[in-house]
C-alpha cells in the first residue's frame, strides 16, 4: 500500500515539474522577443549643419532622424526642401518647416526673406538716424517724420512739426548684411530696408523728402501708441500750442487753450422772517395775532440766531 502511495506521489510531482518547465520557457520566450523587437519610427528629415537666412538648401544639408512620432508639421519629403530658400535660421538636427523655408521656386537670398504681400524699402541712414547703429536686421523700430505741412502756410505756421508716422516696424537688413546678430552689435551703414506694405512703401517714399529719424523700440513690445505729434512752438509754449490741423487728422491738437469765463455771482433769495400766530378766544368769539418770532430777526438764516446769512456763491460754467 505504501509502494502505491509513493508511487502516485512520485508521478504527480513529476507532472507538475514538466508543466511548470514548460509554462517557464514559453514565458521566458516571450519576454525575449518582446525586448528584442523594436517599435516603429518614422524617418524625419532634419538640418545637417546650421542654415543661416537667405541660404540655399541642397541635398548635402539634408540627414534623416527616426523618430517615434514625426513632430506636427515637419516636412517629410526631400522634395519638399531641397533648392528652397531660408528665411529664418535653422540649426543642426532640427525638422524643416514651411514657416522657416521660402516659397517654392521663390530662390534664396534676400528676397526670399520678404514675406507675401510684404515690401523691402531702403531708407538713407547715417549714425544718427540709424540709431547709432543698432537698427540691424531682427530690430523694431519706429519711423518719425519732421516737416512743414502745407496746410501749415494758409492758417499761420506752427514752426517744424514731427509726428510718428509708423510703429512697430521690422527691419530686414542693414546694408547688404540680414543675418541677424544674435549678440546684437551696432553696426554703421547708409542704408537700413525695413518691412513694409505697399501703402507703407508710398508714405514713405514721400516722407523720405523730409527728414527722417528711426526710433528703436524692444522687439517684444508690439503695442501701438497713440501720440499728438510736436511742433517747434509747441516746445515754448509748454506744449499748450494748437497744431495746425492737417486733411484727415481730426485729432492735430496738443493741448487746446482754456478759455477762462468769469464767474457768475447767484444771490440765494432772501430769508423771510419767522412768524409766531397767537388765537385769542373771548366767548364764542376768536381773535388771531400774527408777530415776529423776536429768537430770530428778519434776514438771519433759521440755523441759529447767531449764524450769519448766506454770502453770494459763485458759479464757474
Amino acid at each position: 500500500m505504501k509502494k502505491r502511495l509513493i508511487g502516485v506521489l512520485a508521478f504527480a510531482l513529476a507532472v507538475s515539474a514538466g508543466a511548470a518547465f514548460v509554462l517557464y520557457q514559453l514565458i521566458a520566450s516571450r519576454m525575449t522577443v518582446g525586448a528584442s523587437a523594436k517599435p516603429a519610427t518614422v524617418k524625419v528629415l532634419v538640418a545637417a549643419r546650421d542654415l543661416e537666412t537667405g541660404a540655399l538648401i541642397t541635398e548635402r544639408d539634408l540627414r534623416t532622424q527616426e523618430y517615434l512620432t514625426p513632430p506636427p508639421g515637419a516636412i517629410l519629403k526631400k522634395d519638399d526642401v531641397v533648392n528652397r530658400g531660408v528665411t529664418s535660421p535653422i540649426h543642426d538636427d532640427s525638422p524643416f518647416y514651411e514657416t522657416s523655408l521660402a516659397p517654392k521656386g521663390a530662390g534664396a537670398g534676400f528676397a526670399a526673406t520678404i514675406p507675401n504681400g510684404m515690401r523691402a524699402f531702403a531708407v538713407h541712414v547715417n549714425e544718427v538716424i540709424g540709431v547709432a547703429g543698432f537698427a540691424v536686421a531682427g530690430m523694431h523700430v519706429d519711423v518719425l517724420v519732421s516737416g512743414t505741412p502745407p496746410s501749415a502756410n494758409d492758417t499761420g505756421s506752427a514752426g517744424t512739426i514731427t509726428r510718428t508716422l509708423m510703429q512697430d516696424i521690422q527691419v530686414l537688413s542693414a546694408g547688404q548684411n540680414y543675418q541677424k546678430d544674435a549678440e546684437g552689435k551696432p553696426v554703421i551703414v547708409q542704408v537700413v530696408n525695413l518691412l513694409v506694405t505697399p501703402e507703407q512703401a508710398e508714405m514713405l517714399t514721400l516722407a523720405a523728402q523730409q527728414a527722417i529719424q528711426l526710433v528703436l523700440r524692444n522687439p517684444a513690445d508690439r503695442n501701438i501708441v497713440a501720440t499728438p505729434g510736436a511742433s517747434t512752438i509747441s516746445l515754448f509754449t509748454g506744449g499748450k500750442a494748437r497744431m495746425p490741423r492737417l486733411d484727415g487728422d481730426p485729432d492735430s491738437v496738443v493741448k487746446r487753450p482754456v478759455v477762462e469765463t468769469p464767474p457768475v455771482r447767484v444771490v440765494p433769495p432772501p430769508i423771510k422772517p419767522r412768524t409766531v400766530t397767537i388765537e385769542i378766544f373771548n366767548g364764542n368769539s376768536k381773535v388771531e395775532s400774527t408777530f415776529q418770532d423776536p429768537q430770530i430777526p428778519a434776514g438771519v438764516s433759521a440755523q441759529g440766531a447767531n449764524a450769519p446769512a448766506p454770502a453770494p456763491v459763485e458759479v464757474k460754467p
